[in-house]
């Protein structure tokens, strides 16, 4: 087996072409077969400098490397098409010998008047017959107008009446009927295939087996199999699976690329920088998001194991994947979905794997924290956060001092003529030698009986007073991180700030 993620160097890598390479990657692994990638910049005026880049590093991040590619190396190489021109030039040539293809000089803007005045107008059989080309000027004025350098494209000659059948994976036997098909361009006039030819013989030379790609392309299948038709390479024509389109969020229409900045979320694996704002994108990476988390979400827009699991490792993945269990409807993108994902995949992770990856959060921030410290602090927030990103966000109070107080929740709880007790009850915990959660706890609870006080009367202002707000960890385990010193600093601060804050009430 051998499958290719095939994609245009136009920019940054969508989320369904990561989709995309993701099921040829689980496929390709599962049957012990070969992944591809192949860059398809034959559109050289939509060619963006550093997208083959970030296509790699965007595969790198997710942990799905082809096996073969640029950079890469392998046997069936070069794997940019920009760089087998020649071999393209060869097979055009054989098709315009065959007569499967001819030469057309029709200018850019002839072909628009046409469309213009023909309502519907396509160029195909029922066309061809009316536009400038090989077939109407004939072999001598044709050669006269390449010899004098008149710029021309290759199209191909579809067969009239033809019952064309793409045999798909996922939707079974699609019948296409060749008088619906135009005359694709296959070779351009600056000499680059199109699409329709270059992925034909790129797929035929590199003894491709299964084309794994979105549903945009099932209507241009039936010009491909007659390419297959015309090579004579039906006999190893590869299997097709086109996948269902990603939708947005409400399933109105396929998700793009702008949708990202209208709906707050990423649609792409990492962060692009153009030239402009409105073409750059933050991606799940810096979004807070892990690669396991972003595969196992996309892996079940539009497949289906058959069972109630949710949450699968690559390699649980690898072993369970399938084509025939891919759906044919188009799957919503649920961003809240792809949250809970990757809140499950971080309460997973141990303390010393998290901390490598909050490190670089926190150090963009405040200067580095101790290892310990931060190992402790992943533990105390992991089941608290969704994000990697929500560790600073929802935890930045145990790497400085407090920037906000909730200060309704201080009117409801702070009476200044309690002071006196928090002060004696402060002394106590200022005695304890090992501060540890459950000492500090036990010291408190301690305080309560003996002074007859209820915990809803004291455990909301240890709270506020640690880190501003009713959220965050456990009082008591917060303390033991924050140690007895901060503890101690953190209340006198607050008890100040309390009082301010009801005298200008």
């Amino acid at each position: 087996m051998r499958v290719r993620f095939a994609p245009s160097p136009t920019g940054a890598l969508h989320i369904g072409g990561v989709r995309t390479a993701l099921f040829n990657y689980l496929l390709a692994r599962k049957h012990g077969g070969t992944f591809i990638l192949r860059i398809e910049d034959t559109d050289q005026s939509r060619f963006v400098p550093g997208a083959e880049e970030y296509i790699i590093n965007a595969l790198k991040w997710l942990d799905i490397m082809p096996v073969e590619g640029p950079g890469i190396g392998g046997d069936y190489g070069p794997y940019r098409q920009s760089e087998r021109k020649t071999l393209y030039k060869e097979h055009v040539d054989h098709l315009l010998k065959n007569g499967q293809a001819y030469i057309a000089f029709d200018t850019p803007e002839e072909l628009a008047t046409k469309r213009e005045t023909s309502v519907n107008f396509q160029y195909g059989p029922a066309t061809r017959a009316e536009m400038r080309n090989s077939l109407t000027l004939g072999e001598a004025e044709t050669q006269t107008l390449i010899d004098v350098g008149t710029p021309y494209v290759v199209r191909m000659k579809i067969p009239d009446n033809r019952n064309i059948i793409v045999d798909d994976i996922i939707r079974g036997k699609v019948s296409i009927s060749s008088n619906e098909l135009d005359d694709k361009v296959l070779m351009k006039a600056d000499g680059m295939p199109t699409y329709h030819l270059a992925n034909i013989v790129d797929d035929h030379l590199m003894k491709i087996t299964h084309v794994i790609r979105g549903e945009e392309w099932l209507p241009s299948a039936g010009h491909h199999v007659l390419l297959y038709d015309f090579f004579g390479w039906t006999d190893t024509m590869p299997r097709f699976a086109h996948l269902p389109l990603i939708l947005k969020p409400d399933g109105n229409g396929k998700l793009s690329k702008r949708d990202g900045a209208k709906f707050g979320f990423p649609v792409f694996p990492l962060s692009w920088n153009a030239e402009n704002a409105a073409d750059s994108f933050h991606g799940f990476d810096e979004f807070g998001f892990l690669p396991q988390a972003v595969n196992n979400f996309l892996a079940l827009l539009g497949w289906n194991p058959g069972t109630e699991q949710e949450i699968f490792s690559l390699e649980e993945l690898t072993a369970l994947f399938s084509l025939e269990k891919i759906n044919k409807a188009g799957a919503r993108f649920n961003f809240d979905k792809a949250k809970w994902f990757n809140q499950q995949y971080i309460m997973a992770m141990d303390n010393a794997g998290l901390s490598k990856l909050v490190r670089p959060i926190i150090e963009k921030n405040v200067k580095s924290p101790d290892e310990d410290f931060l190992q402790k602090f992943c533990g105390l927030m992991k089941e608290r956060v969704t994000l990697l990103t929500d560790f600073w966000t929802n935890g930045n109070y145990f790497f400085q001092d407090i920037e906000l107080y909730d200060t309704e929740k201080i009117k409801k709880s702070w009476k200044p003529e309690n002071r006196p007790r928090f002060e004696k009850m402060l002394e106590k915990v200022a005695e304890i030698e090992h501060f540890t959660s459950e000492a500090v706890e036990s010291c408190v609870k301690t305080y309560l009986l003996e002074e007859n006080l209820k915990p809803g009367e004291i455990l909301p202002i240890w709270r506020l007073a640690l880190c501003g707000s009713m959220q965050g960890p456990a009082v008591f385990d917060m303390a033991a991180l924050l140690g007895k010193n901060e503890t101690l600093k953190r209340w006198d601060a607050g008890m100040a700030y309390f009082d301010t804050i009801l005298q200008n009430a």
